[in-house]
């Protein structure tokens, strides 16, 4: 369990990630987006999570630019995630499509590049094409996201990498524990995508009376509560006083009677796709 905002994990390749970054999903290129990510640096975080299909990695890459400026940090110091599309998923399509990704960002490699979701009979392409990439030195780790337990034992059984990542929505209505176990098992580290369920969980009064027993927000007890599981989580904002209570999440601890409550909330509830029925 991390317990500060520069924490990292260790993914089982050796690769140091940070516990806790900022997810930039449906924020549109634009001022708003550079400034967020200028601010989430500024204010210490390390980790930037962005994905092809959010046609926003231009000013991704602008913000890390300029929040590198203003900070003095060097580019070795954030962690940069992108996601190949599901239309992209074939060798030579995803070794393109990840250049594309870095010119438009402006980076010279990624920390990180997933498969965005496991369209059938597609995945194992991108794949081996993920794998060239790693193995050439042109990405430090690789990894999935919405892959159900059966994707992962159908990719692990042809893959000569294991992926270190697999980036799921995740949030108190939706606890994906047998996936947890599986990857867990599996030396696979859980990424939490839409933590918060888009907001709907904000109001809820067992979250809400948890939080005021430890004088926080609501938003702050689910993202303590996925750091406390040992889930990495990317929480979105494009406003930065947001951004600085996202991350004031490292001052208190949930009971276990607490961590319990929250996961009885489970009701295998999806705000996003099903993976197992979603190509594009």
């Amino acid at each position: 369990m991390i317990t500060h905002l520069q924490d990292t994990v260790t993914l089982n390749n050796g690769v140091k990630m940070p516990g806790f970054g900022l997810g930039v999903f449906k924020v549109e290129e634009g001022p708003e987006l550079v400034e967020a990510v200028k601010a989430a640096i500024k204010n210490g975080y390390l980790s930037i999570d962005t994905a092809a299909i959010y046609e926003n990695e231009e000013g991704v890459g602008e913000g890390i630019r300029q929040g590198l400026q203003e900070t003095g940090l060097s580019r070795e110091e954030l962690f940069v995630t992108s996601k190949v599309w599901n239309s992209d998923l074939g060798y030579e399509e995803t070794l393109k499509a990840y250049e594309t990704s870095l010119q438009k960002l402006g980076l010279d490699y990624l920390d990180l590049y997933l498969i965005h979701w496991p369209v059938e009979r597609k995945y194992k392409d991108a794949w081996r094409a993920l794998e060239t990439l790693y193995k050439d030195g042109k990405v430090k780790a690789i990894g999935v996201s919405n892959f159900q337990i059966h994707h992962l034992e159908d990719l692990l059984q042809d893959a000569e990498v294991k992926p270190v990542i697999n980036q799921v929505e995740y949030h108190p209505r939706l606890t994906q524990k047998e996936l947890r176990a599986y990857c867990e098992q599996q030396n696979i580290q859980l990424e939490a995508w839409s933590p918060l369920m888009q907001g709907e969980l904000l109001d809820n009064d067992v979250l809400s009376a948890i939080a005021s027993k430890h004088n926080k927000s609501t938003a702050q007890v689910i993202l303590h509560w996925d750091v406390q599981n040992g889930v990495i989580t990317i929480p979105k904002s494009t406003k930065e006083h947001r951004i600085i209570q996202n991350a004031d999440i490292f001052d208190f601890e949930l009971t276990s009677d607490e961590m319990k409550q929250i996961d009885a909330l489970n009701q295998n509830h999806r705000v996003g796709p099903d993976p197992d029925n979603f190509d594009f």
